[in-house]
């Protein structure tokens, strides 16, 4: 059971309450005493006014006997008599609580009226001019980068890195990356695109070539068989040597050489083999998969969530990061379309409503259970002096009420009673 605290707000209501009931009683005794009164002077010969007033006071009692009954059975039993009926609040706590949910969810938690009532609102426009205000979208990009540091603070790297290792690995794994490599292969090929590379590589194979001319000689000799004489071995090193270094003097100096060519054509139809040719597709696949599956890889593919959380937390910590800035704009510029365009306006307010709709109608019976739920949880004697307190004053004004029309329509009564009488 859940029980109320009472408030300084609470105690004061209270201390209203029962000076209402002390007034409320007192007129109750006072038309007690007038009755009594009033019924002696009658009897003693007083004259017809003492059966008037008695009649008023006896109709008088008669109200204020049953309002103060009706008020009291709300709350508690009567004179503590267990009179069916009585105690309504704290016997019937539970169903007022379902009734209450019931009610609740049929009168507001209804596609119809949400829809009706935020229509009216018009949210779209409402929120535009809100974005509209600089300090407003300031405000709104402080809080956003805010949250975003708290998110990234919380989320754990070693966790967050193993998702995103996964995703990309699963990602290259389901996509076929030879096709794209051919087609590209394919224009860079027609763009002479790929003739600096050539040139760099002719150009480094040149220059290693003079500063290792002995190491490419003696390996050319180390080559040789051990039945040749070794100055013959030394002139054949020399010869290819120099034929290699004339190779690729050639290559490096002559644009239109024929190897030059021998390589477009090779690029060419590789690129065409990536695209059209199942075997060489899949030994790029496989290779693909090899290089994915290295820890190596795999490592680089892990560590790329670090930078980008430290590029993130960096750009949201600074006010004048590119983010925040564009943030901003951004967020003013729609505010500015939101407030003059009718369309947008018109977009955002269906989405607004088409997820509140869905909200009540998917949702509704856990919010009604809320309220149920909640009344069926608080202290059935506590409920019912919370209540009292905060509406009994009210209720006692029921009761001096009813001590009032009570008595004018005795003394009505009585005043009729004796015309028709006489």
């Amino acid at each position: 059971m859940v029980s109320f605290s009472y408030t300084a707000a609470d105690e004061e209501k209270s201390r209203g309450v029962r000076r209402m009931k002390l007034l409320a009683t007192s007129l109750l005794v006072g038309v007690a005493v007038i009755y009594a009164l009033a019924t002696w002077a009658r009897n003693a010969g007083a004259g017809a006014w003492a059966g008037y007033v008695a009649a008023a006071a006896e109709a008088g009692m008669v109200g204020a006997l049953a309002d103060w009954f009706a008020v009291t059975a709300l709350f508690r039993h009567p004179l503590g008599l267990p009179i069916p009926h009585t105690a309504i609040i704290p016997t019937k706590k539970d169903q007022l609580g379902a009734s209450l949910g019931s009610f609740v969810g049929e009168n507001f938690l209804s596609a119809d009226v949400v829809r009706g009532r935020l229509a009216a609102l018009g949210i779209g426009r409402r929120l535009g001019a809100w974005l509209a205000d600089p300090a407003h979208a300031d405000r709104v990009t402080a809080e956003a980068s805010t949250a975003l540091r708290g998110a990234l603070t919380v989320l754990r790297d070693s966790d967050v890195q193993a998702v995103v290792g996964e995703a990309i690995t699963r990602r290259a794994e389901a996509a076929e990356i030879a096709p794209g490599i051919g087609k590209t292969l394919d224009k860079v090929v027609a763009d002479g695109a790929h003739r600096r590379a050539v040139d760099l590589i002719c150009t480094r194979a040149h220059d290693w070539l003079v500063t290792h001319g002995d190491s490419v000689m003696d390996a050319v000799q180390g080559g040789a068989p051990g039945w040749t004489p070794r100055f013959v071995d030394r002139r054949i090193g020399e010869r290819v040597y120099k034929e290699l270094l004339r190779f690729v003097t050639e290559m490096r100096d002559a644009p239109g050489h024929p190897a030059r060519g021998a390589i477009d054509r090779f690029l060419t139809d590789f690129a065409a083999d990536l695209q059209g040719d199942t075997e060489t597709r899949a030994r790029v696949e496989r290779l693909k998969s090899d290089l994915l599956a290295r820890p190596e890889v795999q490592d680089i593919i892990a560590s790329a969530w670090s930078s980008v959380r430290a590029l993130i937390i960096a750009a949201a910590e600074d006010d004048r990061s590119q983010l925040r800035l564009r943030a901003r704009a951004s967020l003013i510029s729609l505010g500015n379309r939101l407030s003059t365009d009718a369309r947008l306006q018109s977009k955002v307010d269906g989405w607004a409503e088409d997820a509140a709709a869905y909200l009540v109608t998917t949702y509704r019976p856990e919010i009604t259970s809320l309220i149920t739920d909640t009344v069926a949880g608080w202290d059935a004697t506590q409920t019912s002096k919370k209540i009292e307190a905060n509406i009994g004053r009210d209720l006692q004004f029921i009761r001096i009420n009813g001590t009032v029309v009570g008595a004018l329509a005795g003394l009505l009564i009585y005043t009729v009673s004796r015309g028709v009488g006489a």
